[in-house]
């Protein structure tokens, strides 16, 4: 399904019935990273998977940002009445949920985060390389905002009032220290470290972050 949010047209797929749940991808992927989470969150919960901007089926607009994203997503909801949803984020899409919460206290009831980072500095170094020199390559946007965004600060962080559950990877491309730094500054978070697991492994076409996350949906903290 197609419908107009912020001066976009974003792509989204629908499934189930229950309590709302939206789904929001990483960099340069879509929707379809969750399907194997969507046939089994869909079986008690109402899932709604979104293609970011400019990626998947969405709209590939002139501009990025995760601002502009986190935008799209608030008028979403509201477009669509979404009585205070959970929003499952990953890796971009766990930064959206950050910033939504810090400029919309009440619009949603929980973020479940894997792999966010608050600043480019979160990133460890050699992926931080990587994405410099696929910039330089191919001038791409998607990547560009990964290198100069985003710039959530310490007090913004602390303003969040709902419940944040923190997940990373083990091996995870985002720095541990940053990830417990992320924990540290919301007032009502948790933190879990997958053991063994990298940026995406578990989440990707994954059984695995299911099993993780329903023990939050079902308010096992």
């Amino acid at each position: 399904m197609q419908i107009e949010v912020n001066g976009v047209n974003l792509y989204y797929e629908e499934y189930g019935q229950g309590s709302p749940i939206i789904l929001l991808h990483g960099n340069h992927e879509d929707l379809t990273i969750f399907d194997n989470l969507i046939d089994s969150l869909k079986k008690d919960y109402k899932v709604y998977a979104i293609d970011s901007r400019c990626h998947g089926k969405s709209e590939n607009a002139d501009e990025i940002s995760y601002e502009l994203m986190r935008d799209d997503i608030i008028e979403f909801i509201y477009k669509l009445r979404l009585n205070r949803p959970v929003l499952y984020g990953f890796s971009d899409g766990a930064i959206i949920g950050l910033m939504i919460a810090i400029k919309d206290r009440n619009i949603l009831s929980r973020v479940i985060s894997s792999g966010a980072n608050v600043t480019p500095d979160g990133i460890k170094f050699k992926y931080t390389i990587l994405n410099h020199v696929f910039y330089f390559m191919t001038k791409d946007k998607i990547t560009q905002i990964m290198l100069h965004e985003p710039q959530i600060t310490a007090s913004q962080l602390q303003t969040i009032t709902i419940p944040v559950n923190i997940i990373a990877g083990q091996k995870d491309a985002i720095k541990t220290s940053h990830t417990k730094y992320i924990h540290d500054n919301i007032p009502n978070s948790t933190l879990e470290i997958v053991s063994g697991q990298d940026h995406g492994s578990y989440i990707i076409h994954s059984d695995m972050i299911y099993n993780i996350i329903i023990r939050y949906l079902r308010g096992d903290r």
